[in-house]
């Protein structure tokens, strides 16, 4: 409800943009009535979420086509760059945070405190810029743009392809995770069953990872889920910066064409998503902590 009033009552009329700046305001008008917007606004909420309660998120205005298949279109490139991104996080930051954890204070701490402030502090979009004046203009190791399927170009070329991209979207989410993943495991390192493992004479990577890590996956476990919201509005910016044809490509082009049907069923899209990993994650406790049961 909230996006649908806040696209409808922002500057903007999709009808001015598909009819284009030289027609008229007759032409406009019927532009407008064709699509249902001279309407009352609860008579085309009341409308919408009719077809949206039978599964139809409506045609989008811009692209002409149903947003559903739209979606299911630009779905592909959206989740190989969100998969590679959320693999590649986990791997470099639960390691970083359980090595800051041991040698608390130490040089490597310090680092990743320097690291976590910086992942945060510089935007999306100049991280993208640097990397590829970097990595692609400079050094010319990967493409600057574009996106390779894997049934057109092979998996080499696809993952040159989603190798910049996806280390632009992962810096903030390795800031995130491997300062959480630092807090809980130096919090379990200081706990009575650590001192007797290691009294025992465990091997201190045993000790580690076995008892520190293993009873410190529950917070890691949530804040990987929550930072997926980052992870959606990190899409957005870096499929624009590097001309990637997924969903984030398209809010930007469903913003811009004031489409809203395809905005409204891309949020909606996105904030199903989100729910469904928390309640993954949440349905995880389960096996990371034998003593939490549903």
């Amino acid at each position: 409800m909230l996006v649908f009033l806040l696209l409808r009552l922002t500057p903007g009329d999709p009808a001015a943009i598909l009819a284009g700046d030289a027609a008229t305001s007759e032409q406009i008008a019927a532009i407008r009535s064709s699509l249902g917007l001279d309407r009352p606004l609860p008579v085309q909420f009341a409308i919408w979420m009719g077809k949206l309660l039978s599964g139809d998120l409506g045609q989008s205005y811009y692209f002409r086509i149903d947003v559903a298949t739209l979606i299911a279109q630009r779905l592909e490139p959206t989740f190989a760059l969100a998969t590679l991104t959320i693999l590649v996080a986990v791997l470099v930051s639960i390691p970083l945070g359980v090595l800051a954890a041991w040698r608390f204070g130490g040089w490597l701490d310090r680092a990743l405190m320097g690291f976590s402030v910086m992942g945060f502090s510089v935007p999306v979009f100049v991280l993208a810029y640097l990397l590829i004046w970097a990595l692609s203009l400079k050094l010319e190791w990967l493409p600057v743009q574009g996106y390779v399927r894997i049934s057109e170009g092979g998996i080499v070329l696809f993952l040159k392809h989603l190798i910049l991209p996806s280390i632009t979207l992962s810096v903030i989410y390795i800031a995130l995770i491997a300062r959480v993943t630092r807090a809980s495991v130096l919090e379990a390192l200081g706990e009575d069953y650590i001192r007797t493992a290691r009294a025992k004479g465990l091997p201190e990577m045993r000790v580690l990872v076995r008892h520190a890590l293993a009873n410190a996956a529950v917070p890691i476990a949530t804040v990987i889920g929550i930072g997926v919201a980052i992870l959606i509005g990190g899409v957005v910016v870096t499929e624009s910066v590097y001309a990637i044809p997924g969903l984030g490509r398209l809010t930007v082009d469903a913003v811009l064409a004031r489409d809203f049907p395809t905005i409204q069923g891309v949020i909606l899209f996105f904030s199903f998503v989100y729910v469904a990993v928390n309640l993954l994650i949440d349905l995880s406790y389960v096996f990371l902590d034998p003593r939490i049961r549903y």
